[in-house]
């Protein structure tokens, strides 16, 4: 019987994309940016792949967590030839600011989690986000009421999918990995994590991007999971 889920954040519930691309659309536009690189598009595009190659290492224990904040707009900003220390830092605070008060949500988000706390589940997050900004997001988003305990990897030093992050969270919940589910969009670190771990796990894929996960059922909306989990 499954009695407690276990959340990631973004891009799970939280829309990390489109929170994100708004966040930068606005500081490339006040800070100046917009003057010497015309596309904010194309400046979103190289973000998100140079963003994403930091964050990997990160992940992996290659960089701290005080470079990645701000080599990832050093990077950025030195493939269109602008090198101005004075800026970059600029848009990385900005960033750490204006980011994690943003409000999307995925679709259903909210009515899921209402209809699952109707059902009794116990629900608890784990993310791999900085401990500062994650609570920033689930207080804005209105997520924060749902959940009984939150697990930051840098709490631990450790990130998903570690084993030791979900074993932590359910000692934290006070839950039986038997007994829990995981939810989140990432195969390897949420999902394959949780397994690992000795939980049951479930694959968010809204756009049908990944083949799934022997052992791990996958949705496309987040509202199908109520009546999934009886099955689980």
């Amino acid at each position: 019987m499954v009695r407690h889920l276990f959340f990631d954040l973004d891009r799970t519930l939280w829309d990390f994309e489109k929170n994100s691309e708004k966040a930068l659309h606005a500081l490339f536009h006040s800070l100046g940016l917009d003057r010497n690189i015309p596309d904010f598009h194309f400046f979103h595009s190289v973000y998100k792949e140079k963003n994403a190659a930091l964050w990997k290492a990160y992940g992996n224990g290659k960089i701290s967590k005080e470079y990645l904040r701000s080599a990832r707009f050093e990077v950025t900003l030195s493939a269109f030839d602008i090198s101005d220390r004075e800026i970059t830092e600029k848009l990385s605070q900005g960033y750490i600011e204006l980011s994690p008060r943003q409000t999307a949500l995925f679709p259903g988000a909210l009515t899921t989690l209402e209809t699952l706390k109707t059902m009794g589940f116990p629900m608890h997050i784990i993310t791999n986000g900085f401990k500062e900004v994650q609570y920033i997001k689930l207080e804005n988003s209105g997520l924060a009421p749902y959940f009984d305990s939150v697990v930051c990897s840098e709490e631990l030093g450790k990130n998903k999918p570690s084993p030791d992050i979900f074993h932590y969270a359910l000692k934290k919940a006070n839950a039986r990995a038997e007994n829990s589910i995981m939810i989140g969009d990432d195969p390897e670190v949420d999902i394959v994590g949780a397994l690992n771990a000795g939980m049951k796990a479930v694959l968010f894929d809204p756009e049908a991007l990944h083949q799934g996960v022997q052992g791990a059922p996958s949705i496309q909306k987040l509202t199908d999971l109520p009546e999934l989990l009886p099955f689980l």
